[in-house]
Formats: C-alpha cells, sequence, structure tokens
C-alpha cells in the first residue's frame, strides 16, 4: 500500500535488494521500503534488522529533515573502506513507516542491486514505465535552418512524465556536421550516453545530440540510434512544441 505523508511518499516493495561497501553487503533486505522525498525517483529504507549493524558506527549529531524528522548519522566502515555519516537511522520520525529504518547515501556506497541485476544512477521508479515504438512517420530535424537528419524509420521514446524523444538511425544524420565531445550522462532506465556537438556554419551547438550504444534492457531498442535535444523538431511536416522539462 501506498502512503502519503505530506511530501513524503512510502511504498513496500517486493525486490531484493542489497547494498555494497568495499567488498560488504552493508543491507540486504526482501522487504526494503521506497520513499519519495522528491516527487522524481524514490530511494530505498531498509528495516534495521536487514543492516550489518557491524559495519556501523555512530557519530555525533543528527541529520535533520522537516518532514521526515531527527535521525541518528552513522559512519559505514568496511575493509579498508570508510563513509562518514554515510547511513541515517530514524528512530522516532514523524513518519511512522520510517521508524526504525536506514537510509544510505547513494553516491558513498559502491553498489546498489535489485535482486541480481546493479542498478545505477539512482532507485528506480516502479510506476515510471518505458516503450520504445517504431514510427514510420516522417520525423526531421532542424538547426539554424539547415536539416541534420530526416526519417521515417525513427524509433520514438516514450518514458513517463517526459517528451517523446525521437531515435533516427545515423544513416540518416547529416554526421558530418556532428563532433564528438566528452560528455557521459548516465540514466538508470536506459544506460549510458555519449554525446555529440552540432556545427552549422561557425556556429557549435553543444551537446545537443545523444546516443546509448549498450542500453539496459529496456531500452534496447533504441542502441545505436540518436536523439537530439534543443532542436527543431517536424513530424509530418508540423512543428513539435516541447513542454518544460520537470525539474531534475
Amino acid at each position: 500500500m501506498t502512503t502519503n505523508r505530506g511530501l513524503i511518499r512510502t511504498e513496500p516493495s517486493a525486490k531484493r535488494v542489497r547494498v555494497y561497501l568495499g567488498g560488504r553487503p552493508v543491507a540486504d533486505s526482501s522487504n526494503p521500503l521506497l520513499v519519495w522525498e522528491s516527487p522524481h525517483y524514490p530511494t530505498y529504507y531498509f528495516p534495521a534488522a536487514d543492516v550489518d549493524r557491524e559495519l556501523l558506527t555512530a557519530d555525533d549529531g543528527v541529520a535533520h529533515s522537516p518532514s521526515r524528522g531527527d535521525a541518528q548519522k552513522f559512519t559505514v566502515k568496511a575493509g579498508p573502506a570508510e563513509a562518514a555519516g554515510a547511513a541515517l537511522l530514524y528512530e522516532e520520525s514523524p513518519i511512522e513507516e520510517l521508524r526504525g529504518h536506514f537510509r544510505f547515501d547513494w553516491e558513498a556506497m559502491d553498489a546498489w542491486f535489485e535482486e541480481d541485476e546493479e542498478i545505477f544512477v539512482h532507485v528506480r521508479d516502479p510506476h515510471t514505465r518505458i516503450d520504445v515504438l517504431p514510427s514510420s512517420r516522417h520525423v526531421r530535424i532542424e538547426v539554424d535552418g539547415v536539416t541534420v537528419a530526416e526519417s521515417r524509420n525513427a524509433r520514438l521514446l516514450f518514458e513517463t512524465g517526459l517528451p517523446t524523444r525521437y531515435y533516427l538511425p545515423k544513416t540518416h544524420v547529416r554526421m558530418d556536421l556532428l563532433e564528438r565531445t566528452d560528455t557521459v550522462t548516465r540514466c538508470p532506465y536506459k544506460g549510458t550516453a555519449e554525446y555529440w556537438s552540432i556545427r552549422v556554419g561557425d556556429t557549435v551547438h553543444k551537446d545537443l545530440v545523444w546516443s546509448y550504444r549498450t542500453p539496459l534492457p529496456e531500452s534496447q531498442k533504441v542502441a545505436g540510434l540518436v536523439a537530439f535535444y534543443k532542436v527543431d523538431i517536424y513530424v509530418d511536416g508540423v512543428l513539435q512544441v516541447e513542454p518544460p522539462r520537470r525539474p531534475r
């Protein structure tokens, strides 16, 4: 059952979730709690019984949240790896579901697993869905009045809460106008993306093009295709107006 407490939303998860530091499982639970501390994606909270307390040392002071209350801070140490203040224990949270649960700092830990699959960037929202569909609609990409790409063989990626993304084969893209950059981003649903800038005349538009060379399973249909951001996209001759992106 999903429970809402003001800005906080909680929901039990049926997945086995493990957190590792220094090669040791710090937490291993088949009964974790999904907690939406912000509207965009959840984090995992673990029952204290599923946490290896031998790896934790209580720190001085507390971490305060206006919605979640005060939490005891712990340093996590496993072998040579140490993460100061990376664990929070909510003993007397005003949100009943959080009481007796640990929260671990995502970046401070070495690895996170849902069942036996490693997850990256942040916890995946179980209510976010990705659909990749082939389309014969005419998609044309324009930058500064120049057609950069044009295809009737695009893949349309629909992701909950985000605008439609149009992925085109590289053979339908003016690759001579693209300049690879060092930018890399990671998505928990799609994987690791590489980027290109677009040069039109003497103007370089940085990081407007990206591609997933080896996307995650739910997004494999866009492997090797390219998508565009902050460009003019025409679909069957109609300019698409992109809604504002939700805050990240």
